[in-house]
């Protein structure tokens, strides 16, 4: 299965990312096809903070669009939302002491756990920062 990070959602969502057409066109062939994809719940949280948010974008996406957007990909059937779990806390407690992870960073922690925690074979994501944790295999669709 594959997940996808919060970057490639708001480049999919995003007209006016530089990303936009490569992030879109990966999202929608995920959505669309008939194989099982995730989104980290965290990620959809995220995604709505980003997009939505005044400091970031000079004009943020408006609410309702925000949460239409999600709706979308929410309603793709293959689509797999992955949470925490029994277990959870002992994959991300490790991931953290190991990649000796402290403050804000665990939120990346947190992503790279629930995708192990839930078998997840492949991150689809932009941030390098993900490569510092083992047994996470990530892959930027956005570069060739």
């Amino acid at each position: 299965m594959i997940a996808v990070d919060t970057n490639i959602l708001v480049y999919a969502h995003r007209h006016d990312s530089q990303w936009h057409g490569q992030a879109a066109k990966a999202l929608r062939a995920l959505a669309e096809g008939r194989s099982p994809w995730a989104i980290p719940w965290p990620c959809v949280h995220e995604f709505y903070s980003v997009t939505t948010h005044p400091r970031i974008f000079a004009v943020p996406t408006p609410i309702t669009a925000a949460i239409n957007q999600l709706r979308a990909w929410l309603e793709s059937p293959t689509l797999v939302l992955i949470s925490e779990s029994a277990g959870y806390w002992g994959v991300v407690s490790a991931m953290a002491e190991s990649a000796k992870i402290d403050g804000p960073r665990i939120h990346d922690a947190r992503i790279a756990a629930l995708c192990l925690h839930h078998g997840v074979r492949e991150l689809w994501t932009a941030d390098r920062d993900f490569s510092r944790f083992p047994g996470v295999k990530i892959r930027n669709p956005l570069i060739g």
